[in-house]
């Protein structure tokens, strides 16, 4: 199983240490990655490496500002594959990103 790998610190850091503030925008990102991973799905499905890209970049920025490392990683990794017009990287990392945003859900 993949591991999380939070930087609890970082992200309570952005949030100048506003721990109420962080489990806010921890639900909003579970939300808004929920659909991101819906996107990435749909692209993948249609062959639409430019939706993809969309939709892992949106996660990349959201999981990076909310030290989500392991997240950021994977959805970075897909956005850069999906650049170059491939879903190889996305079809391969589908199932980690998955179980990563899973593994959030279970904080």
């Amino acid at each position: 199983m993949s591991e999380l790998f939070w930087n609890k610190e970082f992200a309570l850091g952005q949030v100048d240490h506003d721990q109420e503030l962080l489990e806010e925008l921890l639900a909003i990102f579970q939300d808004s990655s929920a659909s991101d991973l819906a996107l990435l799905l749909r692209a993948i499905e249609t062959d639409d490496p430019i939706a993809a890209r969309g939709a892992a970049h949106s996660l990349k920025g959201a999981a990076a500002s909310l030290g989500l490392e392991a997240i950021r990683d994977v959805a970075m990794l897909i956005e850069q594959d999906c650049r170059d017009g491939s879903l190889d990287v996305a079809r391969e990392k589908l199932p980690q990103l998955d179980s990563l945003l899973t593994q959030l859900r279970e904080l």
